[in-house]
């Protein structure tokens, strides 16, 4: 069965050393609790559940599945998922990062996210539990009137009830400018919401007492498309401005879907029948509050993503140290065995190195995405917050789309490095790769990704966040160009960065004259965007590790990994750039008769 180790040293280096994380909670309102001593006091115990509890039932749960009682309309989970989350209630982790006023804990988000990579690596199935529900108090936290933040974001805060997104429906994924549920306004200021929703996560389960949904309906009086959309909160059992829960709602769970992965991760078609439910925020603006929890949910999907990374990672490297097979090319590395470790032969080094580049850069990434979040909801600096907001919001398709991509690729290595044992389910890696495929899909696909990401950021929002990483980029190569020990990476980096503002700037000269170009060059533009984006990251890793306090051997690693990363996957780039000069034509031209 696989292992799983919480990466405490890693994270406290890319937190700390790397990203000066320290000083930063030191001086924004709200944070000053957030010392060394508790972060590093709240991500060991994180670690210890991840690890103790969730760990253990990953595999288990994964087998058998949630299981949907039609007489009942009930949804049991897999064996003991009620009792973790039982035990992650009583630990007070529901509250982490919530606001004190709402019940929480008050910490940044940047530590949540690190407690989330460990859960997700551990057992990302029963992680999607919480996470639907943090959308739902991001939402509610900045939408909400106060009697419903009192009524429903304490309980979901303090863990007594689940939240969900319901969004999509049968007819529609993407385009919710099409969407049918329809909400009938009351005499008592409650609405009648009516339709039916499908892929939604921890619709029904046995976890809680009560389950929010946050639902997506249209007003009788509403305009046609995305203008016309409102949210409403709709519980499972009706609550009143009184906060008190009462009679079961007219609202169940039609079926549960049989998926590739996530399996202990129950995806519920919902049916609302007249339900009671409560209006967020003004009528017809539900896309604000929406892309509140959208956009969170983002980053904590690619967050799934690195955290299966870095278990695909921990199980490979220990398979490829235990397994023996053949003998290196350059003679025997160990004659006293029958063969060597897979890990002398350097194509398993290669795999191997390619999810350690992944894991540790992904990692300094998405911490500094989320530092810029907290910047921007914490800063008293009007300018700064405006410049942090920016940011987040242009690194947030990059975080959800990279990161989730890479863990094809980590999960699928994982799988050929256990050759014909990772093939079957018993050691458990095939798992992280069908767990891995749906965070691509989820919280919009890898094309929604780039798309927001060149269409709107880059061209429609004219590259705000882009300019503000630019500059920081430049400024950093700038200040580090006379140091020897960074002399190697250093200079690449403003290269590449230099050919990513270029680059940039042709694909929006070609957009003007032809829309198609944006959609045929976005996604090789994410993977571009994140390539420099993690060679950023892995020079300031490298910057860090020389003057830490880890030993010799820890920045030595992080010096090779740097090295492998620029010369073996930052290369990438050039294909990306190739596929994003060919232009749209290249897809566009032939006729769609000749598809067929």
């Amino acid at each position: 069965m696989t292992r799983y180790a919480a990466p405490l040293k890693d994270v406290r280096f890319a937190l700390y050393d790397v990203l000066g994380a320290e000083a930063l909670f030191q001086r924004l309102p709200g944070f000053e609790s957030a010392t060394p001593d508790i972060v590093d006091a709240v991500l060991e115990e994180a670690a210890k559940f991840a690890e103790q509890v969730l760990a253990p039932i990953n595999h288990s749960g994964d087998q058998e599945g949630c299981v949907l009682d039609k007489a009942s309309a009930s949804v049991t989970t897999p064996k003991g998922f009620k009792e973790a989350y039982a035990t992650y209630v009583d630990g007070g982790w529901s509250t982490l990062t919530t606001p004190e006023k709402f019940g929480g804990q008050g910490l940044p988000e940047t530590v949540g996210a690190i407690v989330k990579e460990f859960i997700d690596a551990a057992n990302v199935s029963w992680g999607n539990f919480p996470m639907l529900s943090h959308g739902s108090v991001e939402a509610l936290k900045a939408h909400g009137e106060a009697w419903q933040q009192e009524a429903f974001l304490k309980p979901i805060t303090d863990g007594r009830w689940t939240g969900t997104m319901c969004l999509t429906e049968p007819h529609c994924g993407t385009d919710l400018g099409l969407l049918k549920t329809r909400a009938e306004p009351q005499a008592d200021g409650s609405y009648r919401v009516t339709g039916t929703k499908i892929f939604i996560t921890a619709g029904e389960h046995d976890l809680t007492e009560n389950i929010v949904h946050l639902v997506l309906a249209r007003l009788p009086d509403a305009p046609p498309g995305v203008k016309g959309i409102s949210l409403f909160i709709v519980p499972k059992f009706k609550v009143g401005k009184d906060g008190v829960a009462g009679e079961r709602n007219t609202l169940a769970v039609g079926s549960i879907e049989h998926k590739m992965g996530i399996k202990a991760s129950v995806t519920c078609v919902m049916n609302f029948d007249g339900a009671e439910g409560w209006l967020i925020g003004a009528p017809h603006k539900g896309l604000n509050a929406m892309f509140t929890m959208m956009n969170t949910a983002r980053l904590a999907v690619g967050v799934q993503g690195l955290g299966l990374t870095e278990r695909a990672y921990q199980n490979a490297l220990a398979y490829a140290r235990d397994r023996v097979q053949m003998r290196a090319l350059t003679g025997a590395k160990f004659p006293e065995k029958p063969a060597d470790p897979l890990l002398v032969h350097p194509d398993i080094r290669r795999m191997l190195l390619t999810q350690k580049a992944f894991a540790e850069g992904c990692r300094v990434l998405a911490l500094y995405a989320y530092l810029q979040h907290d910047i921007a909801t914490h800063s008293p600096d009007a300018e700064e917050r405006e410049r942090a907001d920016q940011l987040v919001s242009f690194l947030t398709p990059i975080v959800k789309g990279l990161l989730t991509e890479l863990a094809q690729e980590a999960t699928y290595d994982a799988v050929q490095v256990f050759g014909g044992h990772g093939y079957i389910a018993e050691t458990g890696v095939e798992q992280y790769a069908r767990d891995a495929r749906i965070t691509t899909i989820y919280e919009g696909t890898t094309q929604i990704q780039a798309n927001d990401l060149l269409g709107r950021k880059i061209l429609q929002l004219q590259g705000a966040g882009l300019k503000h990483f630019l500059g920081e980029i430049s400024a950093f190569c700038q200040s580090a160009a006379a140091d020897p020990a960074l002399g190697e990476f250093v200079a690449p980096l403003a290269i590449v960065t230099k050919e990513w503002s270029d680059i940039t700037q042709e694909v929006a000269r070609r957009a003007q004259a032809n829309p198609d170009e944006i959609g045929a060059a976005a996604v090789d533009y994410l993977f571009y965007s994140g390539y420099v984006a993690l060679a950023y990251f892995w020079v300031r890793s490298v910057a860090a590790a020389e003057t830490s306090s880890h030993g010799a051997d820890f920045k030595d690693s992080k010096r090779h990994t740097a090295r492998f990363y620029f010369s073996r996957i930052l290369p990438r780039i050039h294909a990306h750039g190739a596929a994003i000069r060919a232009g749209a034509d290249t897809l566009m031209a032939m006729p769609d008769a000749q598809f067929g």
